[in-house]
């Protein structure tokens, strides 16, 4: 009788301790991300006073058989299968490899995660606006707003159109820019249902979805797109 007695007051002990830890995680996790884009931010405004105020843009060049992105080189080819080189990403020399490119709270093991290289590309989204793809880069100084221009944020998108995704099982995905598009919803809204943004300023904050913008098709997950305000340069 004495051992049932401990046995349900250990059960009720984990009862109330295991949300607990599980809240502390999902902090820890949040606190994370925003070191890791606060460091990302930084590195882009390092990047921009080296290049007389103009930003990097969203993609450059083809070569080798890929393209040319912010973040790296990324290989033509299979979903998952394809090569990935950091080196060749506009930050690169500001962050050399420091593990911050992935928000820990994006869970790449998760059944319904389809990865777009071998190992890790980036988990978070750069403005297109305010690095328009196969374009010089724009002038800082034309920012209008840079506490509430978002240059990153937390990125992702659900795919249905490439293998192992269908129409009928679609994933998440990492994705690599956000804009305006009506069609689009590139931000992940992984921490509860809210998205971490660095800001061209230097901050970082919190963003909800917008309204009519929110794609749940994968069970658990959040993607949409952020406020017109904080993407337009």
């Amino acid at each position: 009788m004495e051992l049932l007695v401990v046995v349900a007051i250990i059960a009720i002990l984990a009862g109330l301790l295991l949300p607990a830890l599980a809240r502390a995680r999902t902090a820890a996790d949040g606190a994370r991300c925003v070191s890791n884009q606060r460091q990302t931010g930084l590195a882009a405004q390092l990047y921009w006073e080296e290049h007389g105020g103009i930003t990097f843009s969203e993609r450059t060049v083809r070569t080798n058989g890929g393209w040319r992105y912010w973040f790296g080189w990324l290989q033509d080819g299979v979903e998952g299968q394809r090569d990935f080189d950091p080196t060749q990403g506009a930050l690169w020399p500001y962050l050399q490899g420091r593990g911050i490119e992935i928000c820990p709270s994006l869970n790449r093991s998760a059944p319904l995660f389809k990865t777009k290289a071998r190992g890790a590309a980036n988990g978070y989204a750069y403005n297109l606006l305010a690095g328009p793809r196969g374009e010089p880069g724009r002038a800082v100084s034309t920012f209008q707003r840079p506490s509430d221009l978002a240059v990153f944020a937390d990125g992702g998108q659900v795919n249905d159109f490439q293998a192992p995704a269908t129409p009928e099982q679609p994933l998440l995905e990492e994705f690599y820019y956000f804009d305006t598009n009506v069609l689009s919803a590139t931000v992940h809204f992984r921490h509860r249902d809210r998205a971490q943004a660095v800001f061209a300023d230097g901050h970082v904050g919190t963003e909800l979805p917008v309204v009519g913008s929110e794609d749940r098709r994968v069970p658990g997950q959040l993607c949409g797109r952020l406020r017109t305000e904080c993407v337009v340069p």
